[in-house]
């Protein structure tokens, strides 16, 4: 009987330490849990940047007021008849 029960334990501790710190455990759970946030919050970025690249590739399509501003910032045109100032701080 004492064979028995002994040898339960000793199963039980082998399927616990399993449980907690073997394959598909739960550390490694947890770690997944971890790069899965992770992942979510990179491609949370990234969605907004595609979002705003695609914006501004709309308005570079439709819009005149977007290539104007480009052509100000980017290439420093400025429009005829007007005074450009350059401020050095």
């Amino acid at each position: 009987m004492k064979m028995l029960v002994s040898g339960l334990v000793v199963l039980l501790i082998l399927l616990q330490w399993r449980l907690w710190a073997g394959d598909g455990g739960i550390r490694e759970h947890r770690l997944l849990e971890q790069q899965l946030m992770a992942q979510q919050a990179e491609n949370e970025q990234l969605r907004q940047r595609n979002q705003m690249l695609e914006h501004e590739v709309r308005d570079l399509k439709n819009g005149v007021d977007a290539i104007e501003e480009r052509a100000r910032s980017d290439l420093g045109m400025i429009r005829e008849g007007e005074t450009f100032y350059m401020l050095i701080e």
